[in-house]
């Protein structure tokens, strides 16, 4: 039974990761950590994580959609593709340890964190496509199984790679990530319930500092674009890489 007091504290953090969230992905750097402190199990965690955030996203998405930067119809083979790819990473993360990915994703963020820094085309400027949608769609579902197996910066490697392989706009493919990231969260959200992870009482509360999060940084996201998407996530890429490193090494 978890106090009160930890549910409220939880909450806060929830708000804050989903402000974070809504701008350059990577608020489980946030969450999971908070979760895993409070004494919650590290698969209960993965669970409970996905449905705080799965109300989160949402939110997010349907502000991006207002704005008509949420292309639905077109992007259906993605959320297909990410769909299954996170199913897959789920199921997989309960059936075996998580601690092998933990080598890989430093190597992963700190590419990501170059290439926002070293690359002048992470503007809002749309720039030529490298892959087509259907192209994408294998890294769209690889990105949404690390999703399902883990989580944290996965937002961030949804933004990096749609402006450099499908040459979005960065406050455009950051409305994109949105909807692959609810599409992954929602997968998520399904097969850790089915398999009894889910601890609802503390997820459904922290799911509604999650949207309060997400409602007020897709808003600022928006008005301030790539000026204050940019430096975000760089930071959020090199504070991920430094996190695991530490929970690696330490």
């Amino acid at each position: 039974m978890i106090e009160p007091e930890i549910i409220v504290a939880l909450t806060a953090v929830a708000a804050l990761a989903g402000f974070i969230d809504a701008i350059a992905g990577g608020g489980g750097l946030l969450v999971m950590p908070s979760l895993l402190f409070a004494g919650v199990p590290p698969i209960n965690a993965l669970a409970t994580n996905k449905l705080q955030s799965t109300f989160g996203t949402a939110t997010a998405t349907w502000n991006f959609a207002r704005k008509r930067l949420v292309d639905f119809r077109g992007n259906r083979w993605l959320v297909l593709m990410t769909f299954a790819g996170a199913a897959a990473g789920v199921l997989t993360v309960q059936a075996i340890d998580a601690n092998a990915l933990k080598l890989i994703i430093p190597a992963l963020l700190l590419c990501i964190a170059a290439y926002v820094i070293l690359s002048p085309r992470m503007s809002d400027e749309d720039a030529h496509e490298r892959l087509t949608q259907r192209g994408y769609a294998p890294v769209a579902a690889g990105i949404g199984f690390y999703d399902g197996f883990f989580g944290p910066g996965a937002g961030s490697f949804y933004t990096a790679t749609l402006v450099g392989l499908r040459g979005m706009g960065l406050t455009r493919a950051t409305a994109t990530t949105k909807l692959l990231n609810l599409t992954s969260n929602v997968a998520s959200l399904l097969f850790f319930a089915i398999g009894g992870k889910m601890l609802w009482l503390l997820g459904l509360c922290m799911a509604l500092g999650s949207m309060a999060g997400n409602y007020v940084g897709s808003h600022t996201a928006m008005r301030f674009g790539a000026r204050v998407i940019r430096p975000l996530l760089v930071v959020l890429s090199l504070a991920l890489t430094a996190r695991v490193l530490w929970d690696t090494f330490a």
